[in-house]
């Protein structure tokens, strides 16, 4: 699930007193959003925890992983993207949006685990839903095949040409994919303001924002000229996948997001 922040409703001349003290204790007791400008500095709200639980139902080794955020292109010239999703402490659902990469006017469906979708005239059920992925499996066999069919190259060469490397379930570009990352346990660090960190098989991850106050960080991958992941307002504890790698969102500095290897 997405977490946006919480925002509190300041008002710069309340006019009843009822008003004013019903304003002052939710301020006490859950901070404020910081304005930058006007002399209004105040705290970051803290985002609010997922519900979860962070995943429901099962994920096979050939389903499609979109990430949260990202889009992943589809046989048959389609795509799809996880666009946001929803938990209730019980469930949970998932907003998946037609094309890889966003444009107006894109076709949303919202799914549950077990129902089933089609992008571009393909069809796929919903495996899994989880905080940070979505699984599609595909229901067409074809469609299983060119998914896990090997690249031209196992070397990237940027933008489309990377199409077999980013966006596949073949498992020896998953295995080179694993390999560029460290190994489980160990830190991966992404700083901030340094650039984009890039990886073998063509993914490039660059931190977009890092508030140490509030404890979240905002952390984006692309891959193929697509993003791949868009990893908002995650915070210490979180797991995130990257080219079929899990990670647990493990520190946030001012200079850094740090994940830790967990599978």
């Amino acid at each position: 699930m997405y977490r946006p922040a919480a925002r509190n409703a300041v008002t710069t001349a309340a006019t009843a007193t009822a008003t004013a003290a019903a304003l002052m204790l939710l301020l006490s007791g859950c901070g404020t959003s910081g304005g930058k400008d006007g002399g209004d500095e105040r705290e970051p709200t803290a985002v609010a925890a997922d519900k979860g639980p962070v995943c429901v139902g099962e994920a096979s080794k050939d389903g499609v992983r979109l990430l949260r955020g990202g889009g992943f292109r589809l046989p048959g010239a389609g795509g799809a993207q996880y666009a946001s999703g929803a938990s209730d402490g019980a469930t949970r659902t998932a907003v998946l949006r037609e094309g890889a990469a966003y444009e107006d006017g894109q076709r949303e469906q919202t799914v549950s685990v077990g129902g089933q979708v089609t992008f571009a005239g393909h069809a796929y059920t919903v495996g899994q839903i989880c905080s940070y992925r979505v699984v599609l499996e595909p229901r067409d066999e074809r469609d299983r095949t060119a998914l896990a069919a090997a690249p031209a190259s196992m070397k990237s060469a940027g933008g489309a040409a990377d199409d077999g490397l980013c966006f596949t379930t073949n498992p020896e570009v998953l295995a080179a994919a694993s390999k560029g990352f460290p190994a489980e346990g160990a830190t991966l660090s992404i700083l901030a303001n340094g650039g984009a960190a890039r990886f073998p098989t063509g993914l490039s991850l660059t931190v977009a924002a890092i508030d140490p106050k509030a404890g979240t960080a905002h952390f984006k991958g692309v891959c193929a000229g697509v993003m791949v992941a868009d990893y908002e307002d995650v915070r210490i504890g979180d797991t995130v996948e990257l080219a079929g790698v899990r990670f647990e969102v493990a520190e946030l500095t001012e200079k850094a997001v740090r994940l830790r290897r967990t599978a």
